[in-house]
């Protein structure tokens, strides 16, 4: 069970209507008005809770789980143990995704601006928001309906945040017009000045950052992330887009929609990504490039050139995967050789 000083559980639930939420169809035998309490990890789940198998390396925790309601794959369904009900799923983790979602679902915020906020008589605050210890919101900004600004955090001149969104404590947000239901974690920054200096032996010239940022729907930007206003051209965050801690991007950077960037990637300036692209931690990808749609980028790399949509890319520099796995491959063996 979560922690109840940290989630509020909701429910309990029956099979049928978990079935429901999911999308998951009852294996035969499960009694639909079965009811289930909260939800839990194989190892520790008990007769009331709800697990699931998504990865076969966790079959023996499987077998040998006292959970009452499993979700799991069809052709996983033969190696249950005896007398737990099951949910049938061709994609498990996001079935399960589904009922933990409604077991432990996002609470609006309770209204409240603290004495020590401080919003600019300019500003719009719509109904429902929570103002935290500290927040300030200046001149112009816009708050959309049930927005949390956490303690510390600063909403700058003419920022736009649509509904629903979340910005964690020491946060500071300037120069971007921003989605509904938006999650920007603690410390994040979005639209300091990007990196852009006219070089030369006289010194380098700063050239003005006069672009925005502009997020879209549905966005997540981990902890401590950065992300650069555009220079001219705006700098663009695609609706879905799951952003992980200390990721950087820099000015005139566009994501497409669902993107999803782990952590201490950086991604350097005019870069555009097509949808769904991934980007393992620790990647790099140099400027002025463009990443097809569904692209792959392994951890680590290093992305040096164009990249195809649906391609999966490794090393670094960067190559088609099956060339890095080979080239690994034969760097080992040179190195495993006697002299």
């Amino acid at each position: 069970m979560a922690d109840p000083r940290f989630f509020k559980l909701a429910g309990p639930f029956r099979l049928d209507a978990l079935a429901e939420i999911s999308g998951a169809t009852p294996a035969g035998g499960a009694s639909p008005d079965a009811v289930f309490a909260d939800v839990a990890p194989l190892e520790s789940a008990g007769a009331s809770d709800v697990s699931f198998l998504d990865n076969r390396k966790y079959v023996a925790s499987f077998q040998t789980s006292g959970a009452g309601l499993c979700v799991v794959a069809p052709e996983m369904a033969d190696k249950a143990p005896a007398g737990m009900a099951l949910l049938l799923s061709p994609d498990p983790y996001r079935a399960y995704a589904c009922i933990a979602q409604a077991f432990y679902p996002v609470v609006a915020p309770e209204p409240w601006v603290a004495p020590t906020a401080w919003v600019d008589p300019a500003a719009t605050v719509a109904e429902g928001c929570r103002l935290e210890p500290g927040a300030v919101v200046q001149a112009g900004a816009v708050i959309g309906r049930r927005c949390r600004v956490g303690a510390n955090a600063v909403i700058g001149v003419g920022v736009v945040l649509g509904d629903d969104c979340t910005v964690g404590a020491n946060a500071t947000i300037s120069h971007a017009l921003i989605g509904s239901r938006v999650v920007l974690y603690p410390g994040v920054r979005i639209g300091q000045d990007g990196f852009g200096f006219a070089m030369g032996p006289q010194g380098h010239l700063k050239v003005p950052q006069l672009g925005r940022v502009v997020i879209g729907n549905g966005v997540e930007i981990g902890a401590n992330a950065t992300i650069d206003r555009g220079a001219g051209p705006d700098t663009v965050i695609g609706d879905g887009c799951m952003i992980d801690n200390l990721v950087q991007i820099g000015h005139n950077v566009q994501l497409g929609r669902g993107c999803v960037i782990v952590a201490q990637v950086g991604i350097s300036g005019s870069t555009r990504l097509g949808d769904f692209v991934a980007a393992g931690g620790q990647a790099g990808i140099t400027g002025h490039l463009r990443i097809g749609a569904g692209a792959r980028i392994a951890a680590q790399a290093g992305v040096m050139r164009d990249i195809a949509p649906g391609e999966t890319v490794g090393g670094a520099p960067a190559v088609p995967m099956t060339d890095w796995l080979r080239q690994t491959a034969i760097l080992g063996k040179m190195a495993r050789k006697k002299g």
